[in-house]
């Protein structure tokens, strides 16, 4: 069989390799406040949208929800040693993406690649990236990135930002079915019940639940973890699941070979008042209700996967319902 030429067969320069780096795709929107622009942006003047940008070219952007996340993961890179990439992946026109890698420079954050699509979905361009996470407030986008396969999650734009007590140490949370793991029981609680769910979780106790969105983020993670880096990464599974689901839940992390710095099994607590103790610089839910109450607390971004974000009639009379008893509250698919 014929091997395809490489580059290095015609003497060329190798291109840089973003191989073996925890790859982090971004909107400028979800990076920075760019809220009251982004009115205008959503109103259809594309034209007056790129004169407002070019017009706040020298004017630096605030920080936005996901700032302070990227801004610690930027902290493990160390002198010829990269281990995080932070690319802009923005629907922004490239004269907009000016202002974005001006408020990036203005806050110290090296940033040197970018792709801005001028409207079109970005999320093509993640395979081509190797992105192991990607941060938008577009919902749609959200979701076509993760039916291609990457850990994706809409950012709440009201989320309170990270409180910055923790400086030499990441801290990231994340929910368990359909986030960590598959959304398989939740679709048995959905269909039968608590009781039903209980059951299953009994029967299969011993069966590993089948992966979830977010499981390749956690396996990099996790390989960040054991690097001597000069920034600490503490992970944390807060999880609606209580005694006796959250056997399963721990028996499957230990088959990933994973393990967790903490794990809240809640049995349908609200999780905003756990999570503000934690303290994450983002924290990951696929539930609404959960998302709203970790955006008061946390910085939060909703994982638009699973039966809870299919928009199905039976799922739609009963959208506060989760595992276990979830706290209740009104669902927003905006």
């Amino acid at each position: 069989m014929m091997q395809t030429p490489s580059l290095a067969t015609f003497g060329v320069r190798m291109p840089y390799s973003l191989a073996n780096q925890l790859v982090v795709a971004i909107s400028s929107r979800a990076l920075f406040d760019f809220e009251s622009e982004n009115t205008l942006f959503e109103s259809g003047d594309a034209t007056a949208y790129k004169a407002l940008q070019l017009k706040l070219l020298d004017k630096p952007a605030a920080p936005g929800v996901a700032y302070a996340l990227v801004q610690k993961l930027l902290a493990l890179n160390e002198g010829d040693t990269h281990r995080v990439e932070v690319v802009i992946l923005s629907r922004n026109d490239p004269v907009s993406g000016l202002r974005a890698f001006r408020s990036a420079e203005y806050h110290g954050l090296t940033l040197e690649r970018g792709v801005f699509t001028q409207g079109r979905p970005p999320f093509k361009y993640l395979n081509a990236l190797h992105a192991n996470l990607f941060l938008s407030m577009n919902e749609a986008d959200v979701r076509d990135a993760l039916a291609a396969g990457f850990p994706a999650a809409r950012v709440y734009p009201q989320s309170v930002h990270a409180a910055g007590r923790h400086p030499d140490e990441i801290r990231i949370a994340f929910d368990g079915d359909a986030v960590l793991f598959s959304d398989e029981a939740e679709r048995i609680y959905q269909q039968g019940g608590l009781s039903a769910f209980y059951r299953h979780e009994r029967d299969h106790v011993t069966r590993p639940l089948p992966p979830g969105p977010f499981k390749p983020l956690l396996e990099a993670l996790h390989r960040l973890q054991r690097a001597e880096a000069p920034v600490r990464l503490r992970t944390a599974l807060v999880t609606a699941r209580s005694a006796p689901a959250h056997e399963r839940a721990i028996r499957t992390l230990m088959d990933w070979q994973i393990e967790v710095d903490e794990a809240m099994f809640l049995g349908g607590l609200e999780k905003g008042p756990f999570l503000r103790e934690f303290e994450p610089d983002f924290f990951f839910d696929d539930q609404t209700g959960h998302c709203v109450s970790g955006a008061l607390a946390v910085p939060t971004g909703q994982v638009m996967a699973g039966v809870a974000n299919e928009p199905r009639q039976d799922i739609a009379q009963n959208q506060g319902d989760t595992i276990a008893g979830e706290i209740q509250m009104p669902a927003n698919r905006t």
